[in-house]
């Protein structure tokens, strides 16, 4: 038998051959995503799809479960020829070829709930949305349908602002977004909507209208199905993105696929406006052929070089400056800003005005001060404030609803240091003396309702709303030692929330927590979903304070 010398085996350097061979394949598939980008911008769209297949295949082959960085690689590939795939497709699909009837008349329980929502009661507010927006319409409309053609676009997106904003110019939503389209401001700027002291052009139907063309279009460049457009218009495109990555079918996954995984507003926003189209073209169905729609305002434009206000220039040509206002809706404070700006006039009133240009004066312009909301004009009074151990400036602030540089001036207070013992005086706003906190502990007491359970008791109930049994039973009318019974509603006085797991305090829901070695007020407020300044806040603690292991504080 032939003798072999047998060499000891080298762990770490199998372990170093292997990821040296997983990195390889991994940079060998990246290349092929690389040569996909070329021959897309040759318009070769098959060459590409291939090396894309080429790249897939590849790190599909990759077990790189032992390592962390391989891991991500290979997921961020995986993402990168997902989407690339997703943008080939749609440039070969229904934008190039120009089609209108692109959006699938889908009807199943989610559109069918969204009708019955728009449509079924004669009360509901729904409904009478529905029919305002749709008499709005009229007025945008058509200058949507033309853009939307003229770019190779399905028409029935026209329908889409409804949905938005109800054809609403002037609507803001939580999020900040505004105008017909719900632009955000970034979203907005990356497609050409001017924004800054005197104009916001997402007021403005036509330019906004351009703009949000641009941007489904580009949606459309990396989704190729409509569905999935609407519900990225909607979220963002980064968030549609972020749920397709972690889908199980890596390639062209549709709404359907998506709609569970989805936020619970975008999923019903793909719904709401399959429903809308379903109802718009039914109208005497659901009974909108009795609503006559408004008609597109009629205007010139003329340019004018001088600031001024557009009640002034309203006054010069006999109309009304809620007329001018409609027709230049973008300027943000009603004044023509300089350096030359395209107005919109009614019809046959532009050289008038030109001609009366030089008599009207020039307005003001504007500062940060002056487009700042105007605050009321109450005069500040004086409380005077005993300090007490434990008392700072901020939790004084907060208390009296005031500013801590407003207490430090008033005062003449060096390095913010109060002692305790001291009174000061505390600058609060109101002709009455009454301080905010005073204002505002008198509309905590605003009343909410709580439905009597089994085992509840006039005691653990004002123990869980933060208030007294004498406060509810006066509320109520209760005699001393009433009986509750199950079914019955009390009012509670104050804000606090019922919660039979968490204490109250100072009307929020909140829950004790001891705090463990390494812990800093960041990791705790964002380990229980807190805002920082508000773990700060309802902790009494400032961004400077320490906190130690066995401390309690409170939490959401």
């Amino acid at each position: 038998m032939e003798e072999y010398d047998v060499e000891e085996y080298d762990m770490e350097e199998y372990e170093n051959s292997s990821f040296e061979e997983t990195q390889s394949v991994l940079d060998k598939a990246l290349k092929f995503c690389d040569v996909s980008q070329v021959f897309w911008q040759k318009g070769e769209a098959e060459k590409a799809l291939d090396s894309l297949d080429e790249a897939y295949s590849l790190i599909v082959e990759v077990d790189a479960d032992g390592n962390s960085g391989l891991m991500r690689q290979k997921e961020e590939l995986r993402f990168t020829i997902s989407k690339r795939i997703l943008e080939i497709y749609a440039s070969r699909n229904v934008v190039a070829k120009g089609k209108h009837n692109a959006i699938p008349m889908v009807m199943n329980e989610h559109v069918q709930a969204e009708i019955d929502r728009f449509t079924k009661y004669s009360n509901n507010k729904k409904k009478n949305f529905f029919a305002r927006a749709y008499r709005r319409s009229g007025k945008y409309r058509p200058y949507i349908v033309a853009e939307l053609e003229k770019a190779g676009m399905p028409a029935e997106l026209s329908w889409l602002p409804l949905i938005e904003s109800g054809f609403t110019v002037y609507a803001l939503s939580k999020a900040r977004a505004l105008g017909l389209w719900q632009f955000i401001r970034s979203t907005g700027s990356k497609f050409g909507l001017k924004h800054d002291r005197y104009v916001d052009e997402r007021l403005n139907p036509e330019k906004a209208t351009k703009a949000a063309v641009a941007y489904m279009k580009e949606l459309h460049n990396i989704f190729g199905d409509w569905s999935t457009v609407l519900a990225a218009y909607n979220c963002g495109e980064n968030r549609v993105l972020r749920v397709i990555r972690q889908q199980n079918v890596n390639y062209l996954d549709n709404f359907w696929d998506l709609y569970k995984r989805l936020p619970r507003e975008t999923a019903r926003f793909v719904p709401k406006f399959l429903a809308t189209l379903h109802i718009v073209s039914n109208p005497e169905k659901y009974g909108l052929d009795s609503i006559s729609t408004y008609s597109p305002s009629e205007y010139e434009t003329v340019m004018i070089s001088k600031q001024v206000n557009l009640k002034d220039a309203a006054k010069m040509i006999g109309v009304s400056k809620k007329t001018l206002k409609e027709l230049n809706s973008e300027l943000r404070h009603n004044i023509v800003p300089a350096g030359g700006y395209s107005l919109k006039v009614p019809p046959n009133t532009g050289d008038l005005l030109i001609s009366r240009l030089d008599e009207m004066p020039v307005a003001p312009l504007l500062t940060q001060k002056s487009t700042k909301k105007k605050k009321s004009k109450a005069s500040f009074r004086v409380r005077h404030h005993k300090v007490k151990k434990g008392d700072t400036l901020s939790t004084l602030a907060r208390r009296y609803r005031t500013t801590v540089k407003k207490i430090v001036r008033y005062n003449k207070i060096r390095k913010n240091r109060i002692v305790v013992g001291k009174t000061i005086k505390i600058p609060v706003r109101g002709s009455s003396g009454k301080s905010e906190a005073y204002a505002s502990k008198k509309k905590r007491r605003k009343a909410s309702k709580h439905v009597v359970k089994k085992g509840d008791s006039l005691w653990n109930i004002a123990r869980r709303y933060g208030t007294t049994t004498k406060k509810i039973s006066g509320f109520n009318g209760l005699r001393k030692n009433a009986k509750l019974r199950i079914g019955q509603v009390l009012k509670i006085p104050g804000r606090g929330k019922y919660n039979k797991n968490k204490k109250v305090r100072r009307g929020y829901d909140l829950r004790t927590y001891r705090v463990k070695r390494g812990d800093i007020p960041q990791t705790i407020a964002k380990r229980y979903n807190m805002p920082l300044k508000r773990f700060l806040r309802v902790n009494r603690l400032t961004q400077r304070s320490k906190i130690y292991p066995g401390q309690k504080l409170h939490v959401d």
